[in-house]
């Protein structure tokens, strides 16, 4: 392989999925110069989505999360900086560190993630309240569940719906409060979200929907929250998942495009052609769907991480896969392929009464995108139909039932 890049110096803030992938890639095709990668937390890069999985429930070694060990980034040459990137300077090319070190770089990646969006009401700083986002986070909650005897979660997404799959695994009881009128509200339309809230409640989570939550109390610990419609659950152990922010802050600050989350091409080049961005903090051209996107999911953070170093490498790479998320909640294996549409026809093949189903999101003469339950190969025969580029013969999804 050719080596590249002698004397320059490239920067990756940020030490998480993509970052590390990025750093990675950089070694693998040869280039020889000095990497930099400036991460906050006191661990080598690691994959997220086994912290509301196999950690939290089987109290599984986080060091099998690790992208990189110690030892590979050492063998990669690659400078780890545990520090926070403070500010970025684009008229001298460099970064200033927070202890007030000045590194200088040629090209730039910011991998900066995101971080939970935290509430405002009143006692949500009372301990006991837990937010699912690092190694620490995972051990904390897991150690908690371990004396407890209920778990509130607030917010029915991806994160509170693993959680509390993963509390009942461990034979705490749970009650799941969402604000909206649906689960996974942001991603999921209602009939595939429906499917969730009854798998939930048939193992036992109480789910309510259009809670709004107005005030944690307790003595110094959470014992109880309180709701708008005078309802109260009594607790001494939350877990919030409300979303999450972009780490856009360095970004704005010196002046890139920002746009729920800094704006990229499909090559991850900023609006500054010597910084990229990748991973949960990029928004980034979805080919299939028209729109622009800054997708959260681990498929995105490590593949568009890999083109990042690619196209700083010079090479002809560009980000053009179609979104992938997965996520598992008690026997269920779940995966979405594409984005749907609100106004998508609906069609189901297999007996939802199985547990192992195929729903179909389909506009016209396209299929926008498949959700797969208990069912991997099946989504790989529509990862096919979606790839090919000839109109969808309607007539093969006719005999399937259809949701109204």
């Amino acid at each position: 392989m050719q080596v590249t890049g002698n004397g320059k110096q490239y920067i990756i803030v940020g030490a998480g999925q993509a970052g590390g992938w990025a750093a990675r890639t950089l070694r693998e095709r040869g280039f020889a110069g000095r990497i930099v990668l400036v991460g906050q937390e006191d661990h080598p890069p690691y994959e997220r989505p086994p912290l509301s999985k196999e950690v939290l429930v089987s109290g599984k070694d986080p060091a099998g999360t690790y992208l990189l060990t110690t030892e590979k980034l050492r063998e990669f040459d690659i400078d780890v900086r545990r520090s926070t990137a403070i500010a970025i300077v684009r008229s001298g090319r460099e970064i200033l560190l927070q202890r007030g070190e000045e590194i200088p770089y040629d090209r730039l990646l910011l991998a900066t993630g995101a971080r939970p969006r935290t509430l405002s009401i009143p006692g949500a700083d009372l301990k006991g309240i837990h937010y699912l986002r690092t190694i620490e986070d995972s051990l904390r909650i897991r150690q908690s569940l371990g004396a407890a005897n209920h778990l509130l979660v607030v917010g029915g997404g991806w994160i509170g719906l693993e959680v509390a799959a993963a509390a009942i695994a461990l034979g705490v009881p749970v009650t799941l409060v969402e604000a909206g009128d649906q689960l996974c509200g942001r991603s999921l339309p209602k009939p595939t979200a429906a499917f969730f809230q009854e798998l939930h409640t048939g193992r036992g989570v109480d789910v309510r929907l259009n809670a709004k939550l107005v005030t944690f109390e307790g003595n110094g610990t959470v014992e109880r929250a309180l709701f708008a419609d005078g309802q109260s659950v009594q607790t001494a152990i939350v877990v919030v998942g409300v979303g999450v922010e972009p780490n856009v802050e360095l970004a704005v600050g010196c002046g890139l495009s920002v746009d729920n989350g800094i704006v990229v091409d499909e090559t991850t080049r900023t609006s500054d052609p010597a910084i990229f961005a990748a991973g949960d903090v990029a928004s980034h051209p979805v080919d299939r769907v028209g729109l622009r996107h800054r997708l959260e999911t681990w498929h995105n953070a490590q593949n568009q991480g890999i083109v990042a170093a690619k196209a700083m490498l010079d090479e002809d790479a560009r980000y053009r896969e179609m979104p992938w998320f997965w996520s598992d909640q008690f026997d269920l294996n779940f995966q979405m392929l594409g984005i749907p549409g609100r106004s998508d026809d609906i069609y189901v093949k297999g007996d939802c009464g199985t547990g192992r189903f195929v729903q179909y999101f389909v506009a016209g003469e396209r299929i926008n995108a498949v959700a797969a339950f208990n069912s991997p190969r099946e989504l790989r025969e529509a990862k096919r139909m979606m790839l090919s580029n000839s109109p969808l013969d309607i007539s093969a999804l006719t005999s399937m039932a259809k949701v109204q």
